[in-house]
């Protein structure tokens, strides 16, 4: 019988951690429903529009896309964003869902032509930052909610504000649940967990004591009903206002899914499909708008209570669009008695999970700037938003790393204590008593050095000098800034009558010089293969007027 070596593809569906993702989806659809029908309420298109989001985004979402425990519906910035789309546009359903529609497919795109891997330079302190400040608005969110009072208002602020008043006049009912919530989650046995999750225990367990604890306020009614089909559609006078809210809510969803993947990444140990996700993604908000549903993305808090209850694979994530389903056609009166409180308990134990602890124990023994930035990050999570919070953080991340390296750049372009390869080097310098200046390169040259690279071997040179010599042997590529700081340099000393040697020149770098005419100032027979040949035509130069000196040898350059 044949055999074959053939790698076997992955299985389309992961069972092996069955009942971890019957639990966590289960928990995780029971999380979404009162925010599904939040969501809906804030976005103007009403609560049914968002519990079908979440189901729509959520099945769609997890069936096609590359995270596998996240879970995706309904979140806070795409609702704001998409309140704007729908008071911009009259509420009118086929140019609103004509939008979420076009940015589902805008996404399909980004996912197509590999977009997704670049949101996977996100630097550790901001995801550190973006997660600790998540934490600390579920909690914030929750805690008047555990005293049996809601805020008024949506937003951080407004919930810290009403916390107060919620302590004043609690509803002894709803702390009574609240408290019994939040103790047994945490006091929950470990080994208890792996057959029933504490959370599901707590839900469970809260809702059977409102039943003997009455006052407490529940969830109630709950929407149902199949949504209709809606045709998308545009005049040429809103086809702009359509495209534009469509790309504002595709860039949006993006983001916001592949930085929740980062998180389910750092909590399940896994790596995402970046790619992979957007096509999901896409998939998923192209159904919500065709079925006049809020479009979703990934969404952290669900991830996350999906993750602490077990769920690890894309069933979790489609069991919790199928438990939201359930409630729409037949259970809305079961699910119509669970309390806020015992909502609220869970919640906060899944903010106080997802602060970064660990990182923030140690902070103080790591680089303060790291903990600067995972502190400024968390603050504008908490206070303003998490796609302004995520972008201000990698902004500063990046100029940080590039000063970093400009400066361990500039370190290694040393002139006069170079770092000399051989004895015979060092003679010839010695011998040249300080006509020669040396400069290497001690790697890539990036922007960030550029600015100064003219000013230092100007002020090196200025005196004594009377040829330079630059090593480019360790230097891989050059950007435009940097081969215009070489311009720079050579023209400088051109100018000032002073010879510049050059060694070292791979034909990437030389490329670069020569497509942006940045070498009219590097004669080509000055040019050198290695360093000592330019060092001997140099030190021979300079000491050519000398008793006993060698003659100038620019007849023996050999090409770079």
């Amino acid at each position: 019988m044949a055999t074959t070596d053939a790698p076997q593809r992955a299985p389309f569906f992961d069972l092996s951690n069955m009942r971890g993702d019957v639990f966590g989806g289960l928990t995780a659809g029971v999380v979404a429903l009162p925010l599904a029908l939040a969501f809906g309420e804030a976005s103007g298109a009403g609560p049914i529009a968002g519990l079908w989001g979440a189901i729509f985004v959520g099945f769609f979402a997890a069936l096609f896309g590359g995270t596998g425990a996240q879970v995706s519906g309904p979140t806070g910035p795409m609702v704001v964003v998409f309140a704007g789309v729908f008071a911009s546009l009259s509420g009118n359903p086929a140019l609103v869902f004509a939008a979420v529609v076009l940015a589902g497919l805008i996404q399909i795109l980004f996912g197509v032509f590999k977009l997704g891997q670049y949101i996977r330079l996100v630097p550790y302190p901001v995801i550190s930052g973006f997660m600790s400040g998540i934490g600390c608005i579920i909690i914030a969110l929750q805690l008047s909610r555990l005293f049996g009072h809601e805020p008024d208002g949506g937003g951080t602020i407004p919930a810290l504000t009403a916390i107060p008043g919620a302590i004043i006049d609690p509803n002894w009912a709803a702390l009574t649940i609240g408290a019994a919530t939040l103790a047994i989650i945490f006091a929950w046995p470990k080994a208890w967990a792996k057959f029933v999750p504490g959370a599901l225990a707590a839900l469970v367990i809260g809702t059977l004591m409102s039943l003997v604890i009455k006052g407490a306020p529940i969830l109630g009614d709950i929407p149902t009903g199949f949504p209709s089909f809606i045709m998308p559609a545009f005049s040429q006078s809103t086809f702009l206002i359509v495209l534009e809210a469509a790309f504002i809510l595709a860039v949006l969803g993006a983001i916001d899914s592949l930085l929740t993947s980062l998180v389910a990444d750092n909590m399940t140990r896994t790596r995402h499909n970046s790619d992979r996700e957007l096509i999901g993604q896409g998939i998923g908000n192209t159904v919500a708008g065709l079925f006049g549903a809020i479009p979703g993305a990934g969404a952290t808090m669900r991830t996350v209570v999906n993750i602490r209850t077990g769920g690890q694979t894309k069933l979790s994530g489609m069991l919790h669009a199928a438990l939201l389903l359930a409630v729409v056609v037949s259970l809305s009166p079961l699910a119509s008695q669970i309390p806020h409180a015992v909502l609220a308990g869970i919640l906060v134990k899944v903010g106080y999970d997802i602060v970064d602890f660990a990182y923030l124990k140690r902070a103080h023994k790591g680089p303060r700037w790291d903990l600067a930035l995972m502190a400024l990050v968390l603050g504008l999570t908490v206070f303003v938003d998490l796609i302004t919070a995520v972008a201000v953080g990698v902004v500063l991340a990046a100029l940080a790393f590039v000063k970093k390296m400009a400066d361990d750049q500039l370190t290694n372009f040393r002139a006069g204590d170079p770092t000399l390869e051989s004895e015979e080097e060092r003679e010839l310098l010695a011998r040249a008593k300080k006509r020669v200046m040396l400069f290497d390169f001690g790697g890539p040259l990036s922007f960030g050095a550029a600015a100064d690279l003219g000013h230092h071997v100007r002020e090196r040179v200025r005196e004594h000098a009377s040829a330079i010599v630059l090593d480019f042997s360790r230097v891989p590529f050059l950007d435009v800034s940097a081969a215009r700081a070489v311009e720079t340099i050579a023209c400088d000393a051109k100018q000032a009558g002073k010879t510049v040697y050059v060694t070292g020149l791979n034909d990437k770098v030389t490329g670069v010089l020569a497509g942006l005419n940045a070498d009219h100032c590097l004669p080509a027979d000055t040019r050198y293969k290695t360093r000592i040949e330019a060092l001997r035509a140099a030190v021979a130069e300079v000491t050519s007027g000398d008793a006993g000196g060698e003659p100038a040898a620019h007849g023996a350059a050999q090409p770079a």
